[in-house]
Order: C-alpha cells, then structure tokens, then sequence
C-alpha cells in the first residue's frame, strides 16, 4: 500500500497563499527605465492576449511545481507485504589465511587444479549465502591481521570483499593468535546481550608470526564466550615432478600445525576439522552449519521502498522548463527592440 513517511508536510501548501495575502505589496517603480520620443515603434510588441497566456500558463506551471514539491517533501512511499526474517542473533566471524603457502595447488574446482585460496572461496561464499540472520564479519590474516569487514547482516557486502582478497594481501607468514585476538577484540566490543559468539578459522600452517601465542588468544576467547571451530587445509599427499626425472609423491601439509589448532577448538568449545580436498571442505562448513544453525524466522517486517525522487525530479523538469521559456522571451523582445531600434 501507498503511505506518506512524513505526512505533516502537507501542511505548507497554503504556504504560497499566505505570502500573498499577509506580505505587504511590493512597489512599482515610478519613473520609466527607458526614455524614447515615441513609443509607435514597440507596437509589434504589445500583444495583450499573448502575454496573458503566457501568463497563466506560468502560473499553473508554478501551482503544479510546488504541489509536486511538496509531495516530494511528504515522502510517498510503498509498503509491501510482510516478510518473515531468520534472525539469529550469532556473531559469526570467519578468519581466512592468505599466507604465502595458501598458493599450494592441492585442490580441484570444476575438474581443474587450483589453490586453496580459490578453493576457500567458492566453498565459504556458499557457507556465506546459507547465513541468513547471522550477523557475519571477516578478518584476513598472514603476518598480521585485519578487519576486512566488521561484524554486518550485509552478507553481499562479505562476499563481495571476501572475494576480492589475495594470497599475500597480509603477508607470507602465519598470525594465527593474532587473528583470533581480533576476533576476541571485535566480539568484546559487541552487547552481552546478542547472541552466540563465533569463530571459524581456517588455516593451512603453523603459526610463525604475530605478537600473541595462538593458546594464549584461545583462552582471551575462551573468557569472552567466543567458540572457535578451526579448520586445517591441505592434501595429504601430491604428486610433483622429482629432480631426477619422474614424480614422486610429498605430504603438503605438512607445516600443519593440527595439535594447536585441536587444543583451540577444545579450549572454547568448538570443534576441530580437517580439510584435505574440495569435498571434505564443503562438508566441513555444512557440518558447521549444523552445530551453528540458522534460526526460524522469528519476527516480520514490511519492505518499504521510498518514491519522494519521482516529484522531486518532475518539479525540478517544470520549473527548469518555465526557467528556460522565460529566458527565451526576454531574449527575443530585445531582439525584436533592437531591429524597431535600427528601422528608426
């Protein structure tokens, strides 16, 4: 249905009447701006009729300029039907790795080989969609830690700058402490009062940088209340061409640091996941999806769409447009006083 947002802005469209009848009339000048012995030559110009049309339709070019802009000022807007809305009142931050070893090609996408960074993308972008009702913040750490996006019910907005990060946007080392001491620091900052706090992080390595042991930034969680699921990337094993000829098989991982990340997750209540292709990964973030459910829609609410531009721009047309007519008579009666002028 259609409603105005500010109602009590129709109250000026009286507005032009009062000046009319309450301001004191203006006075006309007395003397003549222009002296000339005669005035036969500005015959051509004085054709009543014309300039009394030219006139009214003026006038209620203005009387339809002003109801417009004050229909504008009013705020018509559309309300529609109600909408049910999951809220889950969950802080969900997701902390992602852009260490140099994230470059690792050790997982498929599609059929085609590509690195964990890639692959951590499609897979949390999913996880992302699914969070509706959650608000979602993401933190991007290497050799230190960022706040890429705070915490937000814009999951667009998270997919969006999640996508455009790129391996060494942090640097080359592992700050694992560091980014959970972020997540600490942002979550603290938040109300007591809304909802679960929670952490996943994903992660391909030990960690090698940072100000703050990866244990230490789990028990500051562990006081806050934030549950943290770590999740360990990297295949197992990879084939790659040996030195002498022929290829031989390595484990990529094997810089993985999965006692740390194990006591992590026990120290705060969350779990602890391996991740060695794009299958498991996908079935990682579903199982959190699982202990960290998105709530039933609990409450509505009725998507209001403003409309106040339309007026606003058609009066601004009409009064540009009158602006413009006016100009061009003015124009060409001193066109036409210049050739009468001339003549004489």
């Amino acid at each position: 249905m259609w409603s105005l947002a500010w109602p009590w802005a129709l109250l000026a469209l009286p507005l032009p009447l009062l000046f009319r009848y309450l301001l004191p009339e203006a006075k006309g000048l007395s003397e003549a701006g222009l002296r000339v012995p005669s005035i036969e030559s500005f015959a051509t110009l004085k054709d009543r009729s014309g300039t009394e049309q030219l006139l009214k339709w003026r006038f209620w070019v203005a009387v339809l300029a002003w109801l417009l802009l004050v229909v504008a000022a009013a705020r018509p807007e559309r309300i529609g039907e109600e909408l049910d809305v999951p809220v889950a009142g969950r802080n969900l931050m997701l902390a992602v790795d852009l260490s140099g070893s994230m470059d690792q090609k050790d997982f498929e996408l599609g059929g085609t080989r590509v690195d964990r960074l890639t692959a951590t993308k499609a897979v949390a972008s999913d996880f992302i969609e699914r969070r509706e009702g959650d608000r979602i913040g993401l933190i991007l750490f290497g050799e230190r830690a960022y706040l890429q996006v705070p915490l937000t019910l814009d999951r667009e907005t998270v997919n969006v700058l999640l996508m455009e990060a790129f391996i060494g946007l942090a640097g080359e080392k592992t700050a694992i402490g560091d980014a959970i001491t972020l997540a600490v620091r942002r979550i603290h900052e938040q109300e007591k009062d809304e909802g679960d706090q929670v952490l996943v992080l994903l992660t391909d390595g030990a960690n090698t940088a940072g100000e703050v042991q990866p244990i230490k930034a789990a028990e500051l969680a562990q006081q806050v209340g934030l549950r943290i699921y770590t999740i360990g990337i990297g295949a197992e094993q990879l084939e790659v061409a040996s030195l002498i000829g022929g290829r031989r098989r390595i484990n990529p991982s094997a810089d993985l640091d999965e006692e740390t990340l194990t006591q992590i997750a026990q120290l705060t209540g969350g779990r602890y996941f391996r991740a060695t292709d794009t299958a498991s990964l996908q079935d990682i973030y579903k199982l959190v999806d699982e202990l960290e459910p998105v709530e039933e829609p609990e409450s509505g609410f009725r998507p209001i769409k403003s409309y106040y531009f339309f007026p606003l721009g058609l009066a601004i047309l009409l009064v540009t447009m009158m602006s413009l007519v006016g100009l061009l008579k003015r124009v060409s009666r001193q066109r036409a006083s210049e050739v009468n002028f001339s003549a004489s």
